[in-house]
This record gives structure tokens, C-alpha cells and sequence, in this order.
């Protein structure tokens, strides 16, 4: 039988103590090494709201994984973002398409990631980058809805200040003394609109009876005066249609005697002959007017003394003529 030293059994003991303290040391930052858990994807973020090391990695809501790192990025481009580095034990397979979110366990919870599976398109090996997304909690989701909140009402306490500021400045003690005063003499007013009011509505009641008959004669009146318009305009519509009618009448009897060549107008409309003699004899009569008129000494002669009376005779321009 192999006698085992104590040397050798001290430092087997030991070998095995570590190997123990370092897969618990893995196993604490989700490193699972009798699993496979040393494969690892990553992702990054401007900010991780809370997640820490060691946070479980869910899919679906099922555990398949732990966050083993957190830690800032080296890349001047991203300088800044955190990157975060998490392992996946279960054999799963995803495109580089799934999506890696922060999201809340729950109200009292601490944070945890979600993968977003998207099967379309390359699948996803480890140490890859995937996209990282934040989930809206209720408390981001309150505090969102309450910033714009609070900034207005922040506005409006500004401006009930500065109002508050202008009030203050205005009324000063002459201006709270003339307010009253003009309260005071408004107060006057309204007492005599009062009385007023009161005396009129005395005087209407004590002359309701004497009102009620003076607007009872008023709409007699108006119907009266109604009435005797209507007749009176009737009466001159009558008398005036039996004057055009008369009217039209002997217009009618003048017009058929004309036409039937009865009186003057009738003979001169109807006789040619006639019209001709009066044309005739007004222009004869038109010339002896002329000749009297240039030869007056053949028509009127005077003798003082008696001489005897030439004969008349007859010039050239009237035998010409």
C-alpha cells in the first residue's frame, strides 16, 4: 500500500481549495464553468438605470443567463458608453437582429436584461454586439409625463410672482383710498337708483287704472284711423278708376269720329283737297304779309289835300315773284 505523504495531501487539499474559490469566484459573476457559461455577447448603453454585475439575462422571462461585466468603452468614438457583457448557458440560438433590453424585475426589484430573440438574418455568435434598448418603468414613464408638468407650473408661479410684484406697485395706499372712495360714492348711486326705482314703481301702480284706459284709447284710435285710411283710399282708388274710365271713353269717341272724318280735325285727317286749299291759302296769305310789309305805300295812301289817288302798279320783284 502507496503511502500517501502529508506534503502530498496538503497540497492536493489545496490545489482543490482553489479550484472550488475560483469557480465560486466565477460562479458570483455568472460564470458558470460546469455549464459552458464562458461564452459571452455584449452590448452598450449611455446609461444602464441601476443594472449591476451578476444581474440575471432573461428570455421570455425565463433565466438563461447572468451579467458577467460592466465596464466603460476604450473607443474614443463611443467615449463614454458603458458596455456591458453577459453570457447566455442555455444552448440558444438568435440572429444578430435580437435586441438586448434593461428592464425592471419589479417595483421593489433591481434591474434585469431581456434579449429580444429575432430569428431573421445572421445568427449571432459569441462576442458579438447586439443593439441595446432601455424599457420605460413607470417611475421613467411618471417622471417623463411630469417634467413638461413641472416646467409649466414652474412658468406660471414666474408669472403669478410678476404679477403679484405689478398688484403690489399699484395698489398703493392713494390708489386703495381712491378704490374706496369710489366704492363708497358707488354704494351712493345704487341707494338713489333704489329709492328712484322704488318711487317709480309707486307711481306706475297708482296709475295703473289711468294707463290701462290711456293705452286702451291709443289702440282704438290706431284701429279707427286704420279704418278710415282704408275707406278713404278706397274712395279715391274708386273715384279716380270712374275718371280714367270716362276719360278713355270720349278718347274712344274723339278717336272714331276722326276717323270717320266727323269735325275739323276728322275732315283735315280725311279730305285731301281741304288740307291742300288750307295749304294753298296759308302760304298765299304768308306772301301778302311779306308784300305788305316791304311795299306798305301800296296798301295805305294819306292825301292832306285832296289828290287824286294813283293806280296801283304792279312792280318787277312781284312779277317775278
Amino acid at each position: 500500500m502507496i503511502k500517501i505523504s502529508r506534503e502530498l495531501k496538503a497540497g492536493v487539499a489545496a490545489l482543490v481549495i482553489l479550484a472550488l474559490f475560483y469557480w465560486g469566484f466565477s460562479f458570483l459573476k455568472g460564470r458558470n464553468l460546469f455549464n459552458g457559461g464562458l461564452s459571452s455577447y455584449y452590448t452598450t448603453y449611455k446609461n444602464i438605470n441601476g443594472l449591476k454585475k451578476s444581474s440575471a439575462v432573461t428570455v421570455n422571462g425565463f433565466t438563461v443567463g447572468k451579467i458577467l461585466d460592466i465596464r466603460f468603452s476604450d473607443d474614443p468614438e463611443k467615449k463614454g458608453q458603458l458596455i456591458v457583457e453577459f453570457t447566455i448557458e442555455e444552448d440558444l440560438h438568435f440572429s444578430k437582429k435580437s435586441i438586448a433590453k434593461i428592464y425592471s424585475g419589479g417595483l421593489m426589484g433591481g434591474k434585469s436584461l431581456a434579449i429580444i430573440p429575432s430569428y431573421d438574418g445572421e445568427e449571432a455568435e459569441p462576442g458579438d454586439y447586439l443593439k441595446g434598448e432601455i424599457e420605460s418603468d413607470i417611475f421613467s414613464s411618471i417622471t417623463n409625463k411630469l417634467n413638461p408638468l413641472q416646467s409649466k407650473v414652474e412658468n406660471v408661479i414666474v408669472n403669478i410672482d410678476s404679477v403679484t410684484a405689478n398688484l403690489n406697485a399699484l395698489l398703493n395706499k392713494q390708489t386703495i383710498e381712491n378704490l374706496n372712495t369710489s366704492f363708497e360714492n358707488l354704494n351712493v348711486i345704487m341707494a338713489s337708483l333704489k329709492n328712484t326705482s322704488a318711487s317709480v314703481e309707486v307711481m306706475i301702480e297708482s296709475n295703473q287704472q289711468n294707463m290701462n284706459a290711456t293705452f286702451s284709447n291709443i289702440k282704438n284710435t290706431t284701429k279707427n284711423l286704420k279704418t278710415f285710411s282704408d275707406s278713404l283710399a278706397q274712395i279715391k282708388i274708386l273715384a279716380i278708376s270712374e275718371k280714367i274710365n270716362r276719360t278713355a271713353s270720349h278718347l274712344d269717341s274723339i278717336t272714331a269720329g276722326i276717323q270717320a272724318g266727323q269735325g275739323t280735325i276728322g275732315l283735315l285727317a280725311k279730305d285731301e283737297n281741304l288740307y291742300n286749299n288750307l295749304e294753298a291759302a296759308s302760304k298765299e296769305l304768308e306772301e301778302l304779309l311779306r308784300d305788305v310789309k316791304e311795299h306798305p305805300k301800296r296798301f295805305v295812301h294819306f292825301s292832306i289835300f285832296g289828290k287824286k289817288e294813283r293806280k296801283y302798279e304792279e312792280s318787277e320783284e312781284t312779277k317775278e315773284n
